[in-house]
């Protein structure tokens, strides 16, 4: 679907009526407030009825407003004047609005802008212009918020328990190694508040959904930003009947105040993506992947249909030239096609694991490369493969002459300590340097893709400085950084890493390629978190491992593979230099990269993705999980199927949904190497079963159209 119109009803009580598919989100203006007026999943805008809208009722939100802003004290989501509304259609259908309003309450005028594209996923933010000559603190920042829907209950079910009627579902877990562990929750009648990075570890992704049980309504979102969150969902109920209201918030948070708007300033709120469809969890996944691709990754640098087969080593391994060298033979014997020098290259021989000592030197080391890295490039290109380095710009170490010449631009905490490590970005001299830091190692070392990394605890963000936390200045602040580098250097894949998956959000990826989404590599867990965070973001953006990282000690060859093939692949060494190849290893290996590259990459990019198994602790307990990509034409599905630990059965019937049910089908066990012919009509009614030997093992089954 592509249908993109706008609804402006020039009244009294002006509406804004946001329509992009069948995804309807409404706005009126009531007595100086702009209110969020409901949502609709089938294309029916809120005055279907002319005379009997179906409009929320203010009075059923103690805080009805489309968003919510604080300026010293001051909230001003009340008392605004209508300045102006307008939009402009874009050549591919899409329509920018902006909605101008004035505060009566404070010298501020608010811009609200709304992008629709013909997705069920609309992006909101807001500019805010300090119109004074005074500074003024931003303590509150709801950059979407207000109602969602109400339901009367006697007219839709029978069911009394009202926890029931609505699900939540997040990421779990905070925590390194455990990113993308997807869960549903009954939503309680109360606030129920989910926190990303500030006062939580930064390894959970700002995204939520919000099922509807009683009419199968989702809701799903997600935050562009980088530092503090936080979803708030307030699911009201009526004593007497069980009628109910929900409303949401999507929030900025940190110390306060967030920032500070100078005179004559105009701040540009981070952005929040908010969709609606009638449907289950991957009609929903799959509509945000398409306003993603769309309208979020869509800089013409950050090209996706690469999808170029990463390899590399680092510190866990013995890093001069010779081992380095062997190690490329290796990968591009499997059929790598970028070759990285990971955390190390900086360091002096033997000193690898301690290459967080020697960070911001961004230098190679002369006793470990005596020819320099260029002969290394130079090998690795006649090897038929790109070359890559490492960086983590972001953090210091004490041996670094930056560390020593400028400690001023180190970040200071709450207590006025200094960080061990983390350059403070909100300084421009500081952000001037390690902006200038990349481009000289790109230039200087005929860099083509470049891994970003970032080892910084969560709780190192929130730098404080004259009583203003700086996080928002940090942030924006390297967000320009990549997204100057991009324009500059248009032709290097920037790939981005933090500690694994510290910063997977959209504000970061705009100005990747693709990133690492965890450094947990081991079955089971491994599975979950590629389950995971393939909802978050579209499979082609979100690396995976396979081997490396301790992997090898848990689960079959099989599992590894099949973990990272229906994603961004990644591969690491299968034996270490001194050690023959098994050579049943590496032509599994160059059959899975062959797969990968002749049957799956080619629609990757555009493809649908569906999570058969989508909760952790329920997939745990079955000990089984499916993930499945197809072509958006249903000519060719993948579907990879896994054993976890302590599986009910080794026999598992999976329904694949990319599959038009009036095709025949060429249907491979990649296993055993059978083929059989299905119709579409006996795979969407009977599915296909797979015998898996054991637990921690797995089955690849490829789908082809039969023409």
């Amino acid at each position: 679907m592509s249908y993109t119109d706008i609804y402006y009803e020039k009244s009294e009580n002006p509406v804004f009526c946001y329509r992009s598919a069948l995804c309807v989100y409404e706005e009126t203006m009531q007595s100086g407030v702009l209110i969020s007026s409901g949502y609709n999943a089938g294309g029916y805008v809120l005055n279907t009825l002319k005379n009997c809208p179906s409009r929320l009722d203010r009075y059923a939100f103690s805080e009805p407003s489309a968003f919510n802003i604080e300026l010293d004290g001051q909230s001003i989501d009340h008392g605004l004047e209508f300045v102006d509304f307008c939009e402009n259609r874009t050549d591919d259908g899409s329509i920018k609005a902006v909605l101008t309003l004035d505060s009566t309450l404070k010298p501020v005028r608010l811009k609200i802008h709304t992008l629709i594209d013909g997705t069920h996923m609309f992006s909101r933010y807001i500019e805010i212009e300090n119109l004074s000559d005074r500074p003024m603190n931003l303590s509150r920042l709801c950059v979407l918020s207000g109602g969602l829907e109400s339901m009367k209950k006697a007219e839709l079910t029978n069911c009394r328990d009202i926890r029931k009627y609505y699900s939540l579902g997040y990421f779990d877990r905070d925590g390194w190694g455990r990113e993308g562990e997807f869960s549903w929750q009954d939503l309680n009648p109360c606030m129920t508040s989910v926190d990303f990075r500030f006062g939580r570890d930064r390894f959970r992704h700002p995204l939520l959904f919000l099922r509807n049980n009683v009419t199968g309504t989702f809701f799903f979102s997600q935050i562009e930003w980088t530092a503090g969150c936080r979803y708030s969902v307030d699911y009201r109920t009526d004593s007497e009947n069980n009628n109910t209201s929900v409303s949401l918030k999507a929030e900025i948070i940190s110390h306060k105040p967030l920032t500070v708007i100078e005179g004559g300033e105009t701040f540009v709120t981070p952005t929040v993506h908010m969709g609606v469809v009638s449907g289950d969890l991957d009609d929903a996944v799959n509509e945000m992947h398409a306003h993603i691709r769309k309208s979020v990754l869509c800089e013409k640098e950050a090209d996706p249909t690469a999808c170029l087969v990463g390899a590399g080593m680092g510190a866990e391994h013995d890093m001069s030239v010779q081992t380095t060298k062997e190690y490329i033979d290796q990968m591009a014997e499997m059929g790598a096609e970028v070759f990285i020098i990971d955390a190390g290259w900086v360091c002096p021989p033997d000193k690898e694991m301690q290459w967080g000592d020697y960070n911001g030197i961004n230098v190679q080391n002369d006793d470990r490369y005596p020819n320099g890295l260029k002969e290394l490039s130079d090998y690795c290109r006649e090897k038929g493969m790109r070359f890559a380095l490492w960086v983590d710009i972001e953090k210091l170490g004490k041996f670094s002459p930056v560390y020593k010449e400028h400690p001023e631009w180190r970040a200071e905490n709450i207590f006025g300590e200094k960080s061990h490590s983390l350059l403070d970005l909100s300084k421009p001299d500081a952000a001037a340097w390690a902006e200038e830091e990349l481009a000289r190692i790109i230039e200087e070392y005929n860099v083509e893709l470049l891994r970003v990394d970032h080892n910084i605890s969560y709780r190192e963000y929130f730098t404080v400085r004259d009583g203003e936390c700086l996080s928002v200045k940090h942030f924006n602040a390297i967000h320009r950084i990549y997204d100057n580098l991009h324009k500059r250097f248009p032709k290097v894949i920037f790939e981005n890493c933090a500690g694994g998956g510290g910063r997977t959000d959209l504000a970061m990826m705009k100005s990747f390629n693709h990133t690492w989404v965890s450094d947990w590599q081991k079955v089971p867990h491994s599975v979950m978190i590629t389950n995971g965070m393939t909802m978050a973001l579209p499979p082609e953006r979100v690396d995976r491992l396979f081997a490396g990282m301790g992997c090898h000690t848990v689960g079959s060859l099989h599992a590894h593979m099949r973990n990272v093939m229906l994603t961004h692949m990644s591969l690491n060494v299968i034996a270490p230099t001194d050690v023959r190849i098994n050579s049943d290893q590496m032509n599994f290996v160059r059959h899975s990269v062959n797969v990968y590259k002749n049957f799956i990459r080619p629609f990757l990019p555009t493809s649908k993705i569906y999570h058969h198994t989508p909760d952790v602790a329920k997939s745990l307990d079955d000990g089984f999980c499916s993930l499945e990509v197809a072509s958006d034409d249903r000519t060719k599905a993948a579907v990879a199927l896994f054993t976890l630990t302590m599986p009910k059965d080794n026999r598992f019937t999976v329904i694949p949904k990319g599959i038009n049910s009036s095709y025949d089908y060429k249907v491979t066990f990649d296993n055993s190497g059978d083929i059989i012919t299905l119709s579409g009509y006996e795979i969407i009614t009977k599915g296909i079963t797979a015998l898996i030997p054991s637990a921690l093992h797995s089955e690849l089954v490829l789908i082809e159209a039969i023409k």
